[in-house]
């Protein structure tokens, strides 16, 4: 399905409501595999979206669902505190810091029953029954992997492809296993070094994801050994994306640079540098889904308030190069572009550009 794609060009799912059936539709329709976001939805909310993806195109597009963890005891009681005094700012109260399987199962179910084109997991392994049972149905089974490690356990399980992430990628890391010390939750490569290390150890095709906002970074890993570049940040500022305004405005002023940060969920995402991820992340646990269920209403009242220091605002390293435009022109220039790129890269490697060296 992604091979057989016009374009080997994805939008990445962005939970949040930033990756809507419209970008998704967009994105498919223009050449390339549009995906919805499952994360953060009610299995009802979910359907929704895909029935307004199949309403606007007859393309294939991608689900993307968060594999929930494994249930930690932890004291949270000093972090509660402080969000209490951040909810206090607004006027609002801060969540109840409880563990949540995000509805999982039922949202597993609903991609099954929908014969969803692919479907694609973070956060950890689907259980091998689930990955057979979306064979059954012609689903491709894609799983976003950061290590080589977690690379071989995706094959194991019998994945279809494997979503490589560098360090560079906006959002949150897709770590299996958040080892609770590192920023990153576990070790930290970058993209191209990433997709050495993971060709090396699995024998499947591999979806590359992180930094890339130009054709030219398409290209780059294309003929690095990649299937296809999957882009998020690229899409931030679409007119189909749900990106709140605020958000936007701090993506074109790019005076802002990221870091990785527990502070406003309890795993580690890449965001653009405020306050909030000054003040709180280096006490941050890694609690997730807890914190990010403690921490909702202070962001909802600040996004609502138009207060960047303290919204979070997920990015990846190139943020300030994405640029404001329909999707689907998006992805045709993104493609126009990588194509040059290929076309000088031959070039410089012709036999007579060797010589002038």
């Amino acid at each position: 399905m992604i091979a057989k794609r016009q374009f080997p060009l994805i939008s990445a799912p962005m939970a949040g409501g930033i990756s809507t059936p419209e970008l998704a539709a967009a994105v498919s329709s223009a050449g390339g595999l549009g995906f919805l976001a499952g994360g953060y939805l009610t299995e009802k909310a979910l359907a929704e979206q895909v029935s307004a993806v199949r309403e606007s195109t007859s393309e294939p597009f991608g689900v993307n669902l968060f594999v929930p963890g494994i249930r930690h005891a932890i004291d949270l009681d000093d972090y509660c505190a402080r969000m209490g005094a951040e909810a206090a700012r607004y006027g609002v109260r801060a969540g109840a810091p409880s563990w949540d399987d995000d509805q999982y199962q039922a949202k597993v179910e609903l991609v099954v029953h929908q014969r969803i084109p692919v479907v694609s997991f973070t956060f950890g392994l689907p259980e091998e029954s689930v990955v057979e049972r979306l064979h059954e149905v012609g689903s491709e089974v894609v799983v976003t992997v950061t290590t080589p490690e977690e690379a071989a356990q995706a094959a194991a399980v019998g994945a279809d492809a494997v979503c490589v992430q560098g360090m560079e990628a906006g959002g949150h890391r897709a770590v299996f296993e958040d080892d609770g010390r590192s920023p990153g939750g576990g070790p930290l490569y970058g993209l191209l070094a990433a997709l050495r290390l993971v060709k090396a150890e699995v024998d499947l095709p591999v979806i590359a994801a992180g930094g890339l906002v130009h054709g030219a970074d398409v290209a780059a890993v294309l003929t690095a050994g990649a299937v296809a570049a999957q882009l998020g940040t690229a899409f931030l500022v679409c007119a189909e994306a749900g990106t709140s305004s605020e958000h936007r405005a701090q993506i074109a002023a790019g005076a802002r640079w990221t870091e990785l940060t527990r502070a406003f969920s309890g795993r580690p995402a890449r965001g653009l540098v405020n306050e909030f991820m000054t003040e709180h992340g280096p006490v941050a646990p890694a609690a997730y889904p807890q914190l990010n269920n403690l921490t909702k209403p202070i962001r909802g009242a600040a996004a609502k308030a138009g207060d960047p220091e303290r919204m979070s605002m997920w990015a990846g390293q190139t943020y300030s190069q994405a640029r404001p435009m329909p999707a689907a022109q998006l992805v045709q220039q993104l493609m126009a572009e990588a194509r040059e790129a290929m076309a000088g890269a031959r070039d410089r490697l012709s036999p007579s550009a060797s010589d002038a060296l």
